[in-house]
């Protein structure tokens, strides 16, 4: 460690460290460095603070954890010697782990022991190694928190408050000699325990039914409850301090006596090598690429789809936030998926920022702008927006349905969907796929147990009577996801997705477009008012047809079906019968049949023969006879229509009812303007204002910057220095007479260029009280109006106000040093 004598202290040793691994400690926990620390002593101090050391923790593999889980409950400071026999054994052949199994061990703890020291949750040479005190008091024994490793307190802990007068009779039972002193009492009570022959005597004088008792507390817990008149080997027990009083009903096994009988082991399964993920299944990676590439061009699809349901305004807005249950069943019935399913296309087109809420009074759901761009993308560009919004999204719609920790329901879109973690499970889950042999799908439960290992203390439960953990179920959350968006393929991870991985969104774009069907520019019209699409459609082709037809049935060929409905929507968009008929002349390879051209021609003749305008509204037709018919009509009462003219009648409600009301009775009317023409109705009209994608949801500080971190160490190594070494006042001379004013514009260009750079700057700055200052900074970043520095004059990182400072200029050679 380039130390003559070892660290006292956790900040004597992080003194003694290099700037590189300042450095490496700080990115791997970047919350120390918020703010940054004034010195190393602040550095070290906050790296023992409670809410830090369990950030920490929470990111140690298993093996890592069970190191410090060791040395919790080992002396401090305790040799590497006694560290390895914890996690190996004390050396008997009935409990010492030998052959790959202990050989895994010593090959795996210098890399365990090298996790934590940078880490700084261990600090000290081998022959001392010390675990910081926060670690140790959250992984120690006690009876309010168990140890994960199962032990108990030492003797000297659990017999803390106990008479000399007991303790002497302890001593007595177990055949020691008495003492002057409770102190001594309790250290030969310890050695007898800690002595392997000795205690294997008296344990060889133990009745059957009292070794069946510790048999049953010795791997945990080690806490038992006893009555008042406990049965004989229980009081055997107990006379010989091998169960200890923690209250007058319950007892405790020492831990000294514990690891006896687990032949010095801390854990009964170490387990120093991640579990491997197994194969489930071999496929033709070609074969997976196909499959996938078919559920990428059905995940874009469907988005789009979904979006196109709610062009003309989606679902409201329940007041607390979200989707009702109502509506989530509603777009799953028009998807032809399940719910769940359909919450994950919602949050999915959510994240990509594609779906918003309007912001109106009745405020509903719509499509952004973003979703028109989005839809002229090639079909590759668009699945790798969405493929990359799942990678960042916190958002977890497995979680749709449950309720929260206050009892609540989660609805889709609504609060408390996101978890901070499912971004780094995903990623992880697809790492872990990306090692396998192309073409391979893993073993799900072996998947999950090797993310188990890698973060065993992440993913509580979320509610009562959940056995699975939070992280365990967003990673199988996740291998569906993967199904349904075309990640993977069959099982297997997709080339295209490995390119998305490593190359980036253009690489992963131009190895899927190969793999996607060409759009087709023809459909097959039949006979029974149908019309058979075999493949995908060219855009202008699918949208004219979803307006002019019903999509009956989807898969491999998607069939639409004509009814007079679909024909009016056509013709309220602003199509004519002839453009229709043209249309399907023009797109069909098959002739247009009778049935379908006399179904357009007949609904067009009808099409705006009544006319629908705002009075309060009222109806307008030439034919005198109609009106007379909708009139002796009993279900028009409800229209509550009055004749003004021989050719017109006035109602009662608003247009648009008016118009709903007579199509009901089956008429074909059509709405006109105040000049009287004919008001066209174009689908997808209905937009929200621009909105971002949502943010994800950290789960912690963001990952600092090289240039910031360097900035920082620099600013704490300054101030160690400045802690020890007497501080002057005076600062530099500005070059020259006096630092030049500079224009706003000249001011910005200067700190972006030393930014770039990473030199050194002199500033004139005026704070908030009016106080003029000359300050020699190092620019590290420049973002919204301000300034992130590493200042020279005050040895620290500071932020600037960039229309605070009145003028910059550059140093000599000789004043930047």
């Amino acid at each position: 460690m380039g130390m003559t004598t070892p660290p006292r202290t956790l900040a004597e040793a992080l003194r003694a460290r290099d700037d590189e691994s300042l450095a490496g400690l700080l990115r791997a926990r970047p919350d120390l460095l918020s703010p940054v620390p004034n010195d190393i002593t602040q550095l070290a101090t906050r790296a023992g603070t409670r809410a830090s050391v369990v950030r920490a923790l929470e990111h140690l593999d298993r093996f890592a954890l069970q190191t410090a889980e060791a040395l919790a409950v080992a002396p401090d400071p305790a040799p590497y010697d006694t560290l390895l026999g914890l996690l190996t054994g004390d050396g008997r052949d009935d409990g010492e782990l030998r052959g790959d199994a202990g050989a895994a061990i010593v090959d795996a703890l210098p890399g365990a022991l090298t996790t934590l020291r940078e880490q700084a949750l261990v600090w000290g040479e081998d022959e001392r190694l010390h675990l910081v005190r926060t670690a140790r008091e959250l992984l120690a024994p006690s009876p309010q928190h168990p140890s994960p490793t199962g032990l108990g307190p030492t003797v000297s802990e659990a017999t803390a408050g106990m008479s000399p007068g007991r303790l002497q009779e302890i001593l007595t039972a177990a055949g020691l000699p008495a003492t002057y002193d409770p102190v001594s009492a309790v250290s030969a009570l310890s050695a007898l325990f800690t002595d392997r022959v000795r205690m294997g005597e008296l344990l060889d004088t133990a009745p059957v039914e009292a070794l069946s008792v510790l048999d049953r507390l010795v791997w945990g817990p080690p806490y038992g409850e006893v009555t008042p008149n406990p049965t004989p080997p229980v009081k055997w027990l107990r006379d010989r301090g091998l169960l200890l009083p923690v209250s007058t009903r319950t007892v405790v096994l020492p831990r000294e006596a514990a690891l006896h009988l687990r032949a010095g082991r801390a854990h009964r399964v170490p387990e120093p090598l991640p579990p491997v993920v197994a194969a489930a299944a071999e496929r033709d990676p070609q074969a997976v690429d196909s499959a996938a590439a078919g559920q990428a061009f059905l995940s874009v699809s469907t988005v789009e789809e979904l979006l196109k349901s709610w062009n003309g305004g989606g679902p409201a807005i329940l007041r607390a936030g979200g989707l009702s249950v109502r509506e989530l069943k509603k777009t799953a019935t028009v998807l032809d998926v399940s719910e769940p399913v359909a919450a994950f296309w919602i949050e999915l087109a959510y994240a990509a920022g594609l779906l918003a809420s309007d912001g109106e009074t009745d405020e509903r759901y719509a499509p952004t702008p973003a979703y028109d761009d989005w839809t002229e993308l090639p079909a590759e560009d668009r699945w790798v927006r969405l493929a990359t919004a799942w990678l960042a999204a916190t958002r977890a719609p497995g979680l749709v349905g449950g309720q929260d920790a206050k009892g609540r329901a989660l609805s889709t879109l609504g609060p408390g969907l996101d978890r901070s973690a499912a971004p780094e499970i995903r990623h992880r889950v697809l790492a872990l796929l990306d090692a396998l042999a192309p073409g391979t799908a893993p073993e799900p439960e072996t998947l999950l147990a090797r993310l188990r290992w890698e973060r065993p203390l992440r993913g509580a439960s979320t509610s009562a009577g959940d056995t699975t953990d939070l992280r365990s179920r967003i990673a199988l959350w996740t291998l569906n996801e993967c199904e349904l968006l075309g990640i993977t393929g069959r099982g297997a991870l997709a080339s295209q997705t490995r390119a998305l991985l490593t190359a980036g969104p253009a690489a992963a774009a131009a190895r899927l477009a190969p793999l996607i069907p060409e759009p087709l520019d023809h459909v097959l019209l039949q006979a029974d008012l149908t019309a058979v699409a075999p493949g995908p459609l060219e855009r202008p082709l699918a949208d004219m047809l979803a307006a002019l037809a019903d999509i009956e049935s989807k898969g491999g060929a998607t069939v639409y079906r004509f009814t007079p409905g679909s024909v009016r929507r056509a013709l309220d968009a602003g199509q004519s019968a002839a453009d229709l008929h043209a249309f399907l002349a023009a797109h069909s390879r098959t002739p247009v049949p009778q049935p379908l051209s006399y179904l357009i021609d007949d609904v067009a003749r009808r099409h705006g023969h009544l006319r629908i305008g705002a009075a309060s509204s009222y109806v307008r037709c030439d034919d005198e006879a109609v009106l007379n018919e909708i009139l002796a009509d009993k279900r028009s009462a409800t229209l509550r229509l009055r004749r003004l003219a021989p050719t017109a009648l006035a109602a009662q409600i608003d247009p648009v009812s008016l118009l709903d009301g007579l199509r009901e009775l089956g008429y074909a009317p059509a709405a006109e303007s105040a000049d009287g023409d004919v008001l066209i109705t174009r689908a997808g009209a209905r937009r929200t204002p621009p909105r971002s994608a949502p943010e994800p949801v950290p789960e912690g500080p963001p990952l600092p910057e090289p240039a910031l971190l360097g900035a920082a160490v620099r600013a704490i190594r300054a101030g160690d220095t400045a802690a020890t070494v007497v501080h002057k006042d005076t600062g530099p001379a500005a070059p020259g007479d006096a630092l030049p004013r500079t224009t706003s514009a000249e001011t910005l260009v200067t700190v972006q260029a030393a930014a770039m750079t990473g030199s050194a700057i002199w500033i004139g700055y005026v704070n908030a009280e009016g106080a003029a200052s000359q300050r020699v900074i190092a620019p590290v970043r420049v973002e919204g109006g301000y300034v992130t520095a590493y200042d020279h004059t005050a040895d620290e990182v500071r932020t600037y106000p960039l229309h605070r400072i009145t003028g910059v200029a550059e140093l000599a050679d000789d004043q930047t040093a």
